[in-house]
């Protein structure tokens, strides 16, 4: 004869066995989250916010993290001090953009194909980054810019060299106007692209030219180059 199982004592009820839950580990101040894979970016999208606004020397971590709605902390996480962040900055942000550039230039054999894939490109790079321009007047050509040592180290050689170069191998073929200094034709590309890209808040208002956006003066700079001040 079997024996039943003893029964549970006598007004004591059953009760449910909570699971043991180890407690959360609270991230240290600043650390990124595990949900924040594109946090990086937001940061080096702030840093070039303010670095065009207030200029790379006078803009502090604390005003990018601000720009970005983040600790402090987190910029010291991502990139340390402020000397990597800006080194960030030029090797994530800058030198890409005018790698962009440079590529159609070097799939371009002709003088006039060269001058206008040059113009055509600005004019896409500053549609796409319209910080460009701003930062480029403030860091490059203003007297103590910070960027200016990456020009003629690391932009100049890729960038206006070469075209210059270009422009001087074509005139020794005899395609360009042997009055024409290579060098100073590339000036003069830079100086009828980024400048009035730059100064367009200028010239907008002063010329009452708020309709003229940049594929207007893309186009513009062609027909200036092309024909000249010729009417036919």
């Amino acid at each position: 004869m079997s024996r039943s199982a003893p029964s549970a004592p006598r007004g004591s009820a059953a009760k449910a066995v909570k699971p043991v839950t180890k407690p959360v580990a609270k991230r240290a101040p600043g650390r990124p989250g595990a949900d924040s894979p594109d946090l990086r970016e937001r940061l080096l999208d702030a840093a070039i916010a303010c670095f065009t606004r207030q200029g790379i020397a006078a803009t502090p971590l604390r005003s990018i993290a601000t720009e970005a709605g983040v600790n402090p902390a987190l910029l010291h996480y991502y990139f340390g001090d402020k000397a990597q962040l800006q080194e960030a900055v030029i090797t994530e942000r800058i030198l890409p953009v005018f790698m962009q550039l440079r590529e159609p230039l070097l799939r371009t054999d002709d003088v006039a194909g060269l001058v206008a894939a040059f113009v055509q490109g600005i004019g896409r790079l500053v549609a796409e980054h319209p910080w460009l321009p701003a930062l480029w007047v403030r860091e490059v050509l203003c007297e103590g810019g910070a960027l200016r040592d990456v020009l003629f180290e690391r932009i100049g050689p890729q960038l206006p060299q070469m075209m210059a170069s270009r422009f001087a191998q074509a005139q020794a073929r005899g395609e360009l106007n042997e009055d024409l200094d290579p060098r100073l034709l590339m000036v003069s590309l830079i100086g009828l692209t980024l400048f009035p890209a730059a100064g367009a808040p200028i010239w907008r208002r002063m010329l009452q030219a708020d309709d003229l956006d940049f594929d207007t003066l893309r186009r513009h700079t062609l027909a200036l180059l092309d024909r000249g001040l010729r009417r036919d």
